[in-house]
């Protein structure tokens, strides 16, 4: 719009008529969002107090290259620069990473929240144009669809790890059995909340159905549409929970690891 040969007099940053608190959900998300970045990233970082018994932390799996006996191709690796810390996280957390980074709920969230852009409707904003997301670096947004895949392998690569959580070693025989502890339900939850987030995904709702023109003509696809629509839904609820309950595992596995806390085995 050309402000000059108009009467429209943009609004500043801040300016608004509206009454309520609206400055409240920016502010609790841009906390909530620092916070988990803020703790993942030293969790990342930290390299050991990943795993306790067959418990491992979903910030290291797949455990590429390690120390404990989740690890698939051995210790680290001679190749990792001596410059950089070693931690197995940092090979794999990318993908996790990105395809949150990427997720078209998140991007809506940190938008308002810590670009100000804008901090909520009807609110001023700092800038004075909107570019898009058809240059850099905002142009990577469109890679979600590709972390989508990565995401939906991670999820049966923790759902494995519920498995291997479900066998605990006899500290006198050596041999395994069967068993449930409370980690194994904390992992078993962290993949039901990831899955419940990762399926809801939009890029997923698009794959299974975005194509058709008449679901009629393909009942399979059009119940899978339905499914990953009724997550969709609630696609918000999800990014939170999962978001929340993959920090709080890992914390949980941390802890059991230093000695904190003690693994209660229910079964």
């Amino acid at each position: 719009m050309d402000y000059a040969n108009s009467s429209f007099k943009p609004r500043t940053f801040g300016e608004t008529m509206r009454t309520d608190v609206w400055w409240a959900q920016p502010v609790l998300v841009f906390l909530g969002l620092s916070a988990f970045v803020l703790y993942s990233t030293w969790a990342a970082f930290q390299g050991i107090h990943y795993y306790s018994g067959p418990y491992l932390s979903p910030f290291y799996s797949p455990e590429l290259f390690g120390a404990s006996e989740h690890s698939l191709f051995g210790p680290k690796p001679l190749w990792w620069p001596a410059w950089l810390p070693w931690s197995p996280a940092l090979l794999i957390l990318w993908a996790p990473g990105g395809f949150r980074l990427t997720c078209y709920y998140y991007r809506g969230a940190y938008y308002k929240s810590f670009w100000a852009d804008p901090p909520a409707c009807t609110v001023g904003e700092p800038r004075k144009q909107y570019l898009g997301e058809r240059s850099f670096p905002l142009i990577l947004q469109n890679a979600h669809r590709y972390f989508m895949y990565l995401a939906l392998l991670f999820i049966l690569i923790l759902a494995y790890d519920v498995w291997r959580a479900c066998w605990f070693q006899n500290a006198a025989t050596g041999e395994r059995a069967f068993g449930i502890g409370v980690g194994t339900v904390v992992l078993a939850i962290n993949v039901i909340l990831l899955g419940g987030y990762t399926l809801g995904c939009h890029s997923l709702r698009h794959l299974v159905g975005g194509f058709l023109d008449q679901m009629s003509r393909a009942p399979m696809r059009y119940k899978a549409y339905s499914c990953v629509t009724c997550l969709n839904k609630r696609h918000m609820l999800w990014a939170w929970m999962s978001l929340f309950w993959v920090g709080f595992s890992d914390l949980y596995v941390r802890l059991c690891s230093m000695g904190v806390w003690h693994d209660w085995r229910i079964l």
